[in-house]
C-alpha cells in the first residue's frame, strides 16, 4: 500500500513538472504600453510631469483616508488594544481590516450619493470630468462638515484670510480636509480616554493589592491582564466599541 502511494506521488510530481515545462516552452510575449495623443503622435511629457503624477498617486490613499471615518475608527481600535495591555493582539492586519470595513459601512450613503450624482453621469457622458469632480466633492464635504468643529474650521479659514462662506460647498478642500482631520483626532482621543478609565481602575486595584501583600517584585500588569480581558469579554467590549463608533457618526 505504501509503495502504491509513493508511486502515485511520484507520478503526480512528474506530470506537474511536465505541465510547467510545457507552459514555459513558448516564449513569453512582450507587453508594450504606449501613451499617444488622439492623432497618434507621442505626447511631449517631461520628467517633472511624470514625477508629479507619481507623487499624486502615492499620496492619494492618505488623502482619501483623511477624508473618511477611517481615522477615528482605527485610532479608537488602537486605544482599545493598548488599554487592555495586549499590544500585538489583535494583530494590525485585523484592526486595519475591521477599520476599513467599518469605514465602508459608515461612508456607504456618501459613496452612494457620489455614484448617483457624479460617477454614473460621467460614465454616461452627460457631464464633463470637471463637473463630475465638483459634484463628487459636495457629498464628501457635507460629511466632513457635519463632523468638523467650528473652532478647527475657523483656524484654517483665518490663516488663509478667506471670507466666511455661505454654505459648506463654498469651503475649499484645502481648508476642509485638515479641519476635519484634527477634529477626528480629538474625537478619537476623547473616546480613547473613556476606554482607558475602567482598565486603569483594574491596574490600580491590582497594584495596591500586591503592594499590601508585600509582593512588590511581581509585575502588576501580569496579574491585571487576565482580569482586564475577563472584564472586556463579560461586557461584550467589541460590540460596545463598534456601537459607540457607529453612533458617533450619526450625531
Amino acid at each position: 500500500m505504501k509503495k502504491k502511494v509513493i508511486f502515485l506521488c511520484l507520478l503526480l510530481g512528474i506530470v506537474s513538472m511536465l505541465s510547467v515545462s510545457a507552459a514555459f516552452a513558448d516564449p513569453i510575449p512582450n507587453i508594450d504600453i504606449q501613451i499617444r495623443n488622439s492623432d497618434g503622435e507621442q505626447p511631449s511629457t517631461s520628467s517633472l510631469s511624470i514625477l508629479l503624477l507619481i507623487t499624486i498617486i502615492s499620496i492619494a490613499p492618505a488623502i482619501l483616508v483623511l477624508m473618511t471615518s477611517f481615522t477615528r475608527i482605527v485610532i479608537v481600535l488602537g486605544f482599545v488594544r493598548t488599554s487592555i495591555g495586549t499590544p500585538s493582539m489583535p494583530p494590525n492586519q485585523v484592526l486595519v481590516g475591521l477599520a476599513l470595513f467599518l469605514t465602508l459601512f459608515v461612508m456607504a450613503p456618501t459613496f452612494s450619493t457620489i455614484n448617483e450624482v457624479a460617477l454614473q453621469p460621467y460614465l454616461k457622458g452627460e457631464i464633463t470630468q470637471t463637473e463630475a469632480l465638483t459634484k463628487a466633492s459636495d457629498p464628501i464635504k457635507k460629511f466632513m462638515f457635519s463632523h468638523t468643529r467650528e473652532k478647527d474650521l475657523l483656524l484654517f479659514m483665518d490663516y488663509t484670510k478667506m471670507e466666511k462662506p455661505e454654505t459648506y460647498s463654498d469651503i475649499p478642500l484645502t481648508v476642509m480636509v485638515p479641519s476635519f482631520a484634527i477634529s477626528e483626532l480629538k474625537s478619537a482621543f476623547q473616546m480613547g480616554f473613556m476606554i482607558f478609565i475602567p482598565f486603569l481602575v483594574i491596574d490600580i486595584i491590582v497594584a495596591s493589592t500586591l503592594m499590601a501583600m508585600g509582593m512588590m517584585m511581581l509585575p502588576p500588569t501580569m496579574i491585571a491582564l487576565p482580569f482586564k480581558i475577563l472584564l472586556f469579554v463579560l461586557v461584550d467590549g467589541w460590540y460596545l466599541i463598534v456601537k459607540s463608533l457607529l453612533l458617533s457618526f450619526n450625531t
